[in-house]
């Protein structure tokens, strides 16, 4: 058990000590969480969904009362962030702001739009009121699809609210016994009463608000590093388990490996010192690098039992892969070049790039055969204040992953000539 030991700490110093695995242990995943940083904003406050700030010009021909009302949506205080109105005097003024590229829609409101829904009296008396409500325009900018997509379901959103109240009103007038001999002046008494505060309260509250479900006195937020940098060390984590692998078959083309096995040392126990060294520096990589996130980035990761039993559990996992490409390969070469592809190809199929809820159903279930998914799983469930208990899942994944590798890489190992003397 001591030399086996002793073989893994030799090799954990001897990665340490080298200047380019260094760099892409631990250099290049904290740059590239750093800049993704930047890049979505984590660093200015700022988000770059797009989906804030986004002009719209506001034209109200109707000055009723619910083209008021959509127009207080729209300078609501919940839509604050959301949306940037402005007015224009017509509706030819906001098609040439819109053609300039200055906003992403304009909400033109139509006069009569009010008494479209809610009826006069002298309209019931003439006879001119029409069900049938005037439509109110949304002229889009196509260069801003998704913004304009916001404004329009902003609007319809509020159109439809409208539609139920009107539904509603009218079903329970016309339930009233004798509706058709009521004087016009009753009717229209009750129309407005159908929609009496509907423009001052429900309608100018947020039509689109962004909503986070409590768990007891205080919401989970998710911090979008918490995703971004265990989703970097994850993929990094591939090269560092390859190269413990490529320094095993180093060895034996320098000729150390042999005079190794014909020491009083078996070789059962060079082959575990060698595993176990891979997994020190895996474990040591990650742990950096969660730490650093931490410290340099007020990234908050709850119970530290949890966080370290999911490190050495993903570790073990991608470990598995390393020594698997390792029993495979036939020269250090090959484990270089099969352990850059599987860094790649597992930070696209695991979410190190993207969310993998973005993903086609087919894809999110390829990636269960990468540590990177259950991994960047479990930070997850960390990150919105889950604890130990609550990684039942992808720990038992991760180890599973590990423990079936291992066993496939010591078949390919035992029918080598690798640990022959």
């Amino acid at each position: 058990m001591q030399k086996l030991l002793l073989i893994g700490i030799k090799d954990v110093t001897l990665a340490f000590r080298d200047r380019a695995a260094l760099i892409l242990m631990l250099l290049a995943p904290f740059a590239l969480t750093v800049g993704l940083g930047f890049v979505t904003g984590r660093f200015s406050g700022g988000s770059t969904s797009g989906l804030q700030d986004i002009p719209v010009i506001l034209v109200n021909l109707d000055d009723g009362e619910l083209g008021n009302a959509l127009e207080d949506v729209f300078y609501s205080a919940d839509l604050a962030e959301l949306v940037e109105p402005s007015q224009a005097e017509s509706a030819e003024a906001a098609y040439h702001q819109i053609d300039e590229d200055q906003a992403a829609a304009a909400v033109i409101i139509p006069a009569g739009f009010t008494q479209s829904i809610i009826p006069t009296e002298a309209m019931l008396q003439a006879g001119e009121y029409s069900p049938d409500a005037v439509k109110i325009e949304i002229y889009s900018n196509p260069g801003r699809p998704t913004s304009a997509g916001v404004i329009q379901a902003v609007v319809d959103e509020f159109l439809s609210r409208v539609e139920e109240g009107r539904i509603s009103g009218m079903t329970q007038m016309l339930a009233i016994p004798h509706f058709e001999q009521m004087p016009a002046d009753q009717v229209q008494a009750m129309a407005e009463k159908m929609f009496a505060g509907a423009g001052e309260e429900d309608f100018s509250s947020a039509v689109i608000a962004l909503q986070t479900e409590e768990q007891g006195a205080q919401a989970a937020e998710f911090d979008p590093l918490a995703y971004m940098a265990p989703g970097m060390a994850l993929m990094f984590l591939m090269y560092t388990v390859s190269y413990g692998g490529r320094s095993l078959l180093l060895e034996k083309a320098q000729g150390t490996l042999p005079r190794l096995l014909v020491s009083p040392t078996a070789a059962w126990q060079v082959l575990g010192g060698k595993t176990l060294g891979v997994f020190l520096t895996g474990f040591a990589q990650m742990g950096i690098l969660i730490l650093a996130s931490t410290v340099f980035f007020g990234v908050q990761w709850g119970d530290p039992f949890g966080v370290v039993a999911l490190i050495a559990a993903a570790v073990f996992g991608a470990a598995g892969w390393g020594m698997l490409i390792t029993a495979a390969a036939r020269s250090s070469g090959q484990v270089s070049a099969l352990g850059s592809a599987l860094m790649l190809i597992f930070g696209l199929l695991g979410g190190s790039f993207i969310n993998l809820e973005q993903m086609p159903a087919f894809i999110r279930t390829i990636s269960a055969i990468t540590p990177n998914a259950w991994g960047l799983d479990g930070f997850t469930t960390l990150a919105l204040g889950g604890s130990l208990a609550d990684l039942t899942k992808p720990i038992f994944a991760l180890l599973l992953m590990g423990a079936g590798l291992f066993g496939l890489a010591a078949f390919l190992f035992s029918r080598s000539n690798l640990m022959k003397r």
